[in-house]
């Protein structure tokens, strides 16, 4: 058990963080920009350190200075909260080196699930459900509107670097196919410095449920799921347990596919993986599949925590 922290993040997450960590007897070091010296963050940890400006890039994705912060206050560990530098693996292995414990997932299951193709590869060996499509290296695109015509139409064309609805197309027709190549890549380059797309079938009245996982760097347990369908833009906007519908098979289902999601990275810490759910004729245990994982505390997080009891902080930080 560790006797000081640092939280390399700022406001709901820095503040959530803290709140267990007080209640665990554990002392706690912020962090903050120049727009952030009277946030709520700073006022509750038992230290506070200016690390720069206010732009993101000048304080809190400053990996170094958070690390020198770290070392200087004595802290033993950083929680990264999330968003900023919670699912950069260079960032784990510099709090590694440095002597300090990085209060998440390891570097390597970090970039297993980086990249939605290699992700979805490597899930598909481990026996997880995966929705049918093109996930490989050759981007040429006239190859490309040949693995589309084969999925069969409509189709998705993602981003495999993207998230947020970034670099995605809806495809309805071989006619439309380049010009939405064209599009997606352009987003993908622009947004997130990569091209590269892969190709999935369309579910056309999907549901999207994701399950909470929790690992100890070997084995993982989860604990049950979130349903997430409810949208706008692609970005959720209502997150809802137990997920409406869902039966007690389903659920075993689900959350088996996610424990062999998380085992098969060697997962260590809470992690959340998104299911695809064909929701047209009820929950079937063949009709859902792998969407991606997000190696870190999710936003969500506290739904499962008023569902289960259970302080996924806590249990992170023990």
């Amino acid at each position: 058990m560790f006797d000081k922290i640092l939280i390399a993040n700022r406001g709901e997450i820095a503040c959530r963080v803290m709140e267990t960590a007080r209640a665990m007897g554990v002392r706690t070091v912020a962090v903050y920009s120049d727009a952030d010296a009277a946030s709520k963050h700073v006022a509750l940890a038992d230290e506070a350190v200016h690390i720069g400006g206010p732009a993101p890039a000048d304080s809190y994705l400053k990996g170094d200075e958070i690390i020198r912060v770290a070392k200087e206050t004595g802290a033993q560990a950083i929680h990264p909260g999330y968003g900023f530098l919670s699912e950069n693996p260079k960032f784990v292995e510099a709090v590694e080196a440095a002597g300090l414990v990085f209060i998440g997932p390891s570097a390597d299951a970090i970039r297993k699930m980086g990249l939605k193709d290699a992700a979805k590869a490597l899930m598909e060996e481990a026996g997880v459900p995966v929705v049918p499509g093109y996930h490989g290296a050759n981007q040429d695109p006239e190859f490309l509107a040949g693995e589309a015509e084969k999925i069969g139409y409509p189709v998705l064309i993602k981003a495999v670097a993207g998230g947020g609805g970034k670099g995605m197309r809806l495809v309805e027709k071989n006619a439309d196919f380049s010009d939405a190549l064209k599009s997606a890549q352009g987003e993908a380059t622009t947004a997130f410095g990569n091209p590269d797309v892969l190709i999935e079938k369309y579910i056309q009245q999907p549901r999207h449920i994701e399950v909470q996982v929790f690992g100890d760097g070997e084995t993982a347990v989860h604990l049950f799921e979130r349903d997430c369908s409810l949208q706008r833009r692609h970005q959720k906007v209502i997150e809802e347990a137990p997920a409406p519908g869902m039966t007690a098979e389903m659920r075993e289902a689900m959350g088996q596919a996610g424990v062999r999601a998380a085992e098969a990275i060697g997962y260590k810490g809470a992690g959340t993986v998104e299911f695809i759910v064909d929701g047209s004729d009820g929950l079937r245990t063949d009709g859902f599949w792998f969407m991606e994982m997000n190696t870190r505390l999710q936003v969500e997080h506290p739904v499962t925590e008023l569902i289960t009891g259970v302080d996924l902080v806590e249990q992170m930080i023990r």
